[in-house]
């Protein structure tokens, strides 16, 4: 209580949740995905994973040592980048791409706009974004002789073909590292839940906009909204880089546009695009916009030429 009774510039109460704090409980909600990823493709996913943390963490180390920079590797960030950059990789991708993956993601996205809450979308997914668009072939190949082979579920659906929704629950099929256990995923979310790292806003006005704008412009059947939801990163997105502090808007109602956007957003991308995946564009192109999503959702001052 004594401290309330200081005189000092605002803020007057401080948390004290540090960045160090949230990064290490994103982390660790990232484990039952990495360690499941490992068991179903391997040690080539462990590499993967080691690579992409290792390539994100010294980008940022070396970048603020030739810059002069306080040096801010300690605050976890880093290694949220790289486990979510490796998460994303093809299990069978070559090692130097997820090397390349993260610096770009530090130096390019991060960095160069000032670091950490400067950065205007999510370095990990603009990272994927890049290698997609420079290394197509490579981060679209989910065959690996260790473990499921032949295409995504949603690839399959978007082919016509039928699918395993169970598999796709338990993670026994293609995909990249993370994004193929759903049970694994939904375990880490409610870590961060229950810790409060993130609130439920942002992912349920994903989801349910994502689920009705499915049942409405594509099959009128349960099981077809629940292979989407399952399927393509969707959960792994919704939970683990859509609410990503940086690039997501902080108000209230602005969180909601924000979901209601990535879930329309994505499911144009899915049900009229070229590709069966889309959340990655989907939330770098909402991250884009945040900044008019919370300058028209912000709250009225109240009193004085407020309401």
């Amino acid at each position: 209580m004594s401290k309330l009774l200081n005189v000092s510039s605002s803020p007057h109460v401080r948390d004290q949740v540090t960045t160090q704090n949230i990064m290490l409980d994103v982390a660790i909600a990232m484990i039952p995905a990495s360690a499941y990823g490992v068991y179903q493709f391997g040690v080539k996913a462990a590499l993967i994973l080691l690579i992409s943390v290792l390539s994100c963490v010294l980008s940022e180390y070396v970048f603020e040592s030739l810059m002069g920079k306080p040096i801010t590797v300690s605050d976890g960030s880093a290694l949220v980048t790289g486990m979510i950059l490796g998460l994303n990789m093809p299990p069978a991708i070559p090692l130097w791409i997820p090397f390349l993956g993260g610096v770009f993601a530090i130096i390019v996205v991060k960095m160069l706009y000032g670091g950490l809450g400067q950065n205007f979308m999510n370095p990990a997914l603009a990272a994927r974004c890049f290698l997609l668009i420079s290394f197509a072939g490579k981060m679209t190949d989910f065959t690996y002789s260790d473990a499921v082979a032949g295409p995504t579920p949603l690839a399959a659906l978007k082919a016509g073909e039928a699918v395993n929704l169970t598999s796709m629950f338990i993670g026994k099929i293609s995909g990249t590292i993370g994004e193929v256990s759903v049970i694994a995923l939904l375990v880490g979310a409610a870590y961060l839940l229950f810790r409060k790292v993130i609130s439920i806003t942002i992912p349920a006005a994903y989801l349910i906009t994502f689920a009705v704008f499915v049942f409405i412009f594509g099959q009128h059947d349960l099981t077809y909204v629940l292979t989407h939801l399952c399927g393509g990163g969707l959960i792994f997105g919704a939970f683990f880089m859509a609410t990503d502090y940086v690039t997501s808007p902080i108000t209230p109602k602005g969180q909601i546009l924000f979901g209601i956007l990535l879930g329309v957003l994505t499911g144009l991308f899915r049900l009229f695009g070229g590709s069966a995946e889309g959340v990655s564009y989907a939330i770098i192109i909402s991250n884009i916009l945040v900044p008019l999503i919370e300058k028209i959702s912000i709250p009225v001052a109240f009193g004085k030429e407020g309401k």
